[in-house]
């Protein structure tokens, strides 16, 4: 196991020895006071001197500590914000502290190649392409909640690879929703990602610690088709009773889909319809790696593929992994 740190450069407390030293590093503007929040005020990565700073510190502490991995946080937004220098230039500190924070983080990719770093949705969004070329994961949200994740995802989806989604497996009930899921809905919402563990393991049983041990060797399996694979999206969230994704392997010689399927609550009524899938040969069979069923490429893009049977109740689940076989 590497070791990781949880850090927030950008942010200082007015009760810190950088502050004393350098209050003008903060962002703010001549005729107004610097506001507080989380008890933080945002360093001017504008600065050159902020952000040599910052790359300073950040190297020290990864090759001082052995550290593996940076989850990179930022977790209030701008106030007071404007260049130090002022003028008529002064709200142009927005796109200057983005440049400075890339800065650090090419600085840091190019002096500790080893460095794993996971960007954060907050500062203003910060999912984009100049945050994704320089990091290898990003949070998506705070909300961890198996249920909420599946729209949170798959608005996600839309423009950005499951390869860097990050999905924690986190408790239940939920801390934030109250929510009671199931471990297996749990896992299979963030096998749709990065699969990561949120929760308390001192608080789990030897029951639920050995179905996760399960689920997460079930991931090692189908990791390499989410995490590089194509993306399509089956069953859009909140559009009916059931949210379905597939993903096949990019090759172009390609063998396995994995299809996850999920049923938040439930309603009576008749059988959803079989899953058309996509992406697959119509002239190959295919077969499920669990059931042993087989069906050609065309039954299963025109006709669909069964729905899996489901557990009773709300919150269930279920994965089916196909592999071609001719």
């Amino acid at each position: 196991m590497g070791f990781g740190v949880w850090v927030e450069p950008e942010m200082v407390s007015a009760d810190s020895d950088l502050y004393r030293r350098h209050p003008e590093w903060v962002l703010h503007l001549p005729d107004r006071r610097a506001t507080e929040l989380r008890h933080q005020l945002v360093l001017d990565f504008s600065r050159r001197e902020v952000a040599d700073w910052a790359y300073e510190w950040l190297r020290d502490l990864v090759d001082g500590s052995g550290v593996d991995f940076l989850k990179w946080d930022f977790n209030r937004s701008f106030t007071e914000a404007g260049v130090h220098a002022g003028g008529r230039d002064a709200r142009r500190v927005h796109t200057e502290h983005a440049r400075g924070l890339h800065r650090v983080l090419d600085r840091l990719r190019g002096a500790l190649p080893h460095l794993r770093i996971e960007g954060c949705a907050g500062g203003g969004g910060r999912i984009d392409l100049g945050v994704l070329a320089r990091s290898d994961q990003v949070w998506t949200s705070d909300n961890t909640d198996a249920v909420d994740r599946l729209t949170i995802q798959h608005g996600f989806g839309q423009i950005h690879p499951a390869g860097v989604m990050s999905a924690w497996v986190t408790d239940s009930p939920n801390p934030l929703t109250g929510r009671r899921v199931p471990m297996a809905f749990r896992f299979h919402s963030a096998m749709a990602g990065v699969l990561g563990i949120g929760g308390d393991l001192t608080d789990w049983t030897a029951e639920e610690s050995a179905e996760a041990a399960r689920l997460i060797e079930l991931y090692k399996d189908i990791r390499p088709v989410v995490q590089h694979g194509r993306l399509h999206r089956l069953l859009a969230p909140e559009e009916g009773p059931l949210t379905a994704v597939q993903y096949t392997d990019a090759d172009a010689d390609a063998d396995r889909t994995v299809v996850l399927v999920w049923r938040p609550s439930t309603s009576f009524g008749p059988a959803h319809p079989p899953l058309r899938l996509r992406g697959l040969e119509a002239w190959a069979r295919y077969r499920d790696e669990d059931t042993g069923a087989q069906w050609s490429g065309a039954t299963l893009t025109g006709y669909g593929l069964p729905v899996p049977d489901l557990p009773r109740g709300d919150c269930a689940s279920g994965l089916v992994r196909l592999r071609r076989v001719r």
